[in-house]
């Protein structure tokens, strides 16, 4: 196990930079720790080359600890960014390092001309949904059996 310390409990010394191919073990083993129904490899693979527009990882000491990705939609009256997936490894929770991925995709975003972000999150999951409150994000809608095992999501969204 890696020990993290961040400065202050901050994420001092982690490195976000854009996922390559070779990442997705890592990117893998971060999701199969973090979700009750992970992406399967081959789907995580596609969407990286395929259709996200965004992907990155948080690095620390040469271990990938959490990554972000996301795309860009649009309708006909807004282009707003799409977070798909963000996760960060169980152990290292707690040092700002999910904010900072998460950051990093509204910035690309908001360069790209999105009025907001969007994302889909368990209605069960108090703390995913307490962190995304705190730095901005509103509850807009409920999905209904959005998830494989028939938990409802909440949509939420922050404009930028």
């Amino acid at each position: 196990m890696v020990t993290f310390r961040g400065v202050g409990g901050t994420a001092a010394g982690c490195l976000i930079r854009k996922a390559t191919i070779e990442d997705i073990p890592d990117i893998y083993r971060v999701e199969l720790l973090c979700f009750p129904d992970p992406w399967d490899y081959k789907a995580m693979l596609e969407m990286m080359t395929v259709f996200l527009t965004s992907f990155y990882v948080a690095e620390a000491q040469g271990r990938i600890i959490g990554f972000s990705a996301g795309a860009i939609e649009e309708t006909d009256q807004e282009k707003y960014g799409h977070i798909c997936n963000l996760a960060v490894s169980p152990d290292m929770r707690g040092f700002g390092i999910g904010r900072l991925l998460l950051r990093k995709l509204e910035r690309d975003f908001f360069m790209q001309g999105c009025t907001g972000c969007s994302l889909e999150v368990r209605v069960e999951n108090t703390p995913a949904r307490a962190f995304y409150k705190k730095i901005g994000y509103e509850d807009v809608i409920l999905f209904g059996e959005y998830y494989k095992d028939g938990e409802d999501a909440v949509v939420m969204m922050r404009w930028f």
